[in-house]
């Protein structure tokens, strides 16, 4: 994880293919973290827990009037509440600077730096768990595990005219390490030395945008126009191989894949009538794929060259508000891509389009906050789905897909120092000849209460539900539902102190100790002691109920 918590400023959530700023893989929807400019108070933080669990972290703003500075950094150690120690480290660091070069304008400069290391104990069978011979929290094989490595970059830059508009600009670029190693299936291939494999990963990301956006009148009408160009570049060299005991046994997969994107999209925003307002666009993309086969002696390696385009037309209308009621209905199409190796295969479809469809309606009826309330009736149609293949820990694409379903939410203060933000969601998921999508579950849920008392203390109780979902496309083998509930407590110590000020806090999760899996397949694998293969349910147990406790100190 490469987000250190505190340094989150907000997140924009835009749900749906609705929005031509969005491309490859905004299908369902697309998030935006901002972080912080500059903080007012410098934190220091040390937290503790079991599983010999530590977490530590430094925030703090060097300047903070016309050149804004932001340092983060975070470290964080757990063994987790495995037989074989998880040994996960983590180290992330950021650093941010914003400015003005005049006084129309900003410029922000942010990078950011990421290391994580681990040992797994990987998905087990149920089978093994079942009849008493392995531990819940047991390994079949216990060399899993991998290292990472991330570091990105990023300039923004914004410039405001004096007839309203705005010129932006973005650049960045990204360096990626992955080593991973997995055994999915145990002795199921080589009943000798196991089915180890072994993933790594080397690439290269950069790209950038710029855009213009203007305000104004069109036929007396308020509008906002936007033009943007956008482009992407990965440069990847995947490997893929088997291994044993994290040591490369042959080479399966080597690839060089080099994919590139060209994007323009054009949006406007018109409101007509005070009750009516229009938004939507086009978008217009290219891609390019380029893979070069490394590995002559490796069976089935893809390589070549091809490019493929797409044109994503997008519309919404907003009625209202009436009340502090407004109905909104959406229209998007939107696409994903392919694997490079895949997309060169002759007879291959590189992008998979979707079709999306949204009615709803958005209300804030009461409170000092408005508290916000929503519920939308939805339906995705995607031409080719991307499904998990459990026996070798790759994707594979599959055909037409059709999801359609209801969610509804509700945020903010509902009185005094009561605030709640939540979702329920029921989606009805299949391919379109009728078999079940894997892991697509039926119902999901989340609710979190936060009482904000005014004697320092605030408390948040949240539960997440996982409904039942089908594990194979026939669905007679499924998952089972679950439900957690974390708690948190954080109090401000009434003391004077010679600078800054005291927090302390404690957070539980798994609350009721609820036996969970935060990873569930269902495929073929043969233990040791086997003659044959069995299918079975795999899974990667949640934790259980795991207390932290820490200080915080802000200067």
């Amino acid at each position: 994880n490469f987000i250190i918590p505190e340094t989150i400023e907000g997140l924009e959530v835009n749900k749906g293919a609705y929005l031509p700023e969005y491309g490859d893989f905004a299908t369902a929807g697309a998030i935006n973290f901002r972080t912080r400019q500059a903080v007012k108070e410098g934190i220091v933080q040390a937290a503790g827990g079991e599983f010999s669990t530590q977490r530590y972290m430094l925030m703090f703003s060097p300047t903070k009037e016309r050149v804004r500075s932001l340092f983060a950094a975070e470290g964080y150690y757990t063994n987790g509440p495995y037989l074989n120690d998880n040994q996960y480290i983590r180290s992330n660091v950021l650093g941010k600077i914003t400015t003005y070069v005049t006084g129309r304008d900003e410029l922000s400069i942010t990078g950011t730096f990421l290391y994580s290391k681990w040992d797994g104990s990987g998905e087990i069978p149920l089978r093994a768990v079942t009849d008493g011979s392995l531990n819940r929290f047991g390994a079949i094989d216990p060399y899993e595990g991998g290292n990472t490595l991330r570091t990105t970059g990023q300039l923004d830059y914004h410039y405001d005219t004096t007839s309203g508009g705005q010129f932006y600009m973005k650049a960045y670029g990204q360096y990626y390490r992955l080593d991973l190693f997995t055994n999915f299936t145990f002795f199921l291939t080589d009943p000798i030395n196991g089915d180890g494999f072994a993933q790594f990963d080397r690439r290269a990301i950069y790209g950038g945008e710029l855009g213009f956006k203007q305000r104004g009148d069109i036929l007396g009408m308020p509008s906002i126009g936007t033009v943007g160009f956008q482009t992407r570049v990965d440069d990847v060299h995947a490997k893929l191989g088997t291994q044993l005991r994290k040591q490369l046994t042959g080479t399966t997969i080597d690839s060089d894949a080099f994919s590139a994107s060209y994007a323009q999209f054009v949006k406007a925003e018109v409101q007509p009538l005070p009750w009516l307002r229009f938004n939507g666009g086009v978008r217009g993309e290219v891609f390019t794929f380029d893979v070069n086969n490394r590995c002559a002696t490796c069976p089935e390696q893809s390589a070549g060259q091809t490019h493929s385009g797409i044109v994503l037309p997008k519309m919404n209308m907003i009625l209202g508000p009436w009340a502090g009621t407004e109905f909104f209905i959406n229209y998007g199409e939107g696409f994903h891509s392919n694997d490079a190796r895949s997309a060169v295969r002759p007879g291959s479809a590189p992008l998979s389009r979707s079709i999306n469809y949204e009615i709803g309606v958005r209300s804030r009826p009461w409170g000092p906050d408005r508290l916000e309330l929503l519920a939308t009736l939805w339906r995705m149609d995607i031409k080719s789905e991307l499904v998990f293949v459990g026996d070798e820990g790759t994707t594979e694409i599959r055909g037409a897909t059709r999801r359609q379903g209801v969610e509804v939410a509700a945020r903010g203060q509902v009185w005094g120092p009561l605030y709640v933000n939540g979702s329920f969601a029921w989606t009805h998921a299949e391919f379109r000849n009728g078999d079940a999508i894997p892991l697509a579950p039926e119902y999901i849920a989340y609710g979190a209460a936060i009482l904000k008392w005014p004697e320092g203390l605030t408390s948040q109780l949240q539960a997440t539900y996982m409904g039942v979902r089908p594990l194979i496309e026939d669905r007679s083998i499924k998952a089972p539902s679950w439900i957690t509930f974390d708690l948190s407590e954080r109090y401000l110590i009434p003391m004077r102190l010679p600078h800054g000020r005291m927090e302390v806090f404690l957070y539980v999760q798994n609350l009721f100790n609820t036996e969970w899996e935060q990873a569930i397949f269902a495929f073929e694998s043969r233990l040791r002691n086997e003659p044959a293969a069995i299918n079975d349910i795999h899974f990667v147990p949640g934790n259980p109920r795991t207390f932290l406790g820490g200080l915080a100190w802000y200067f």
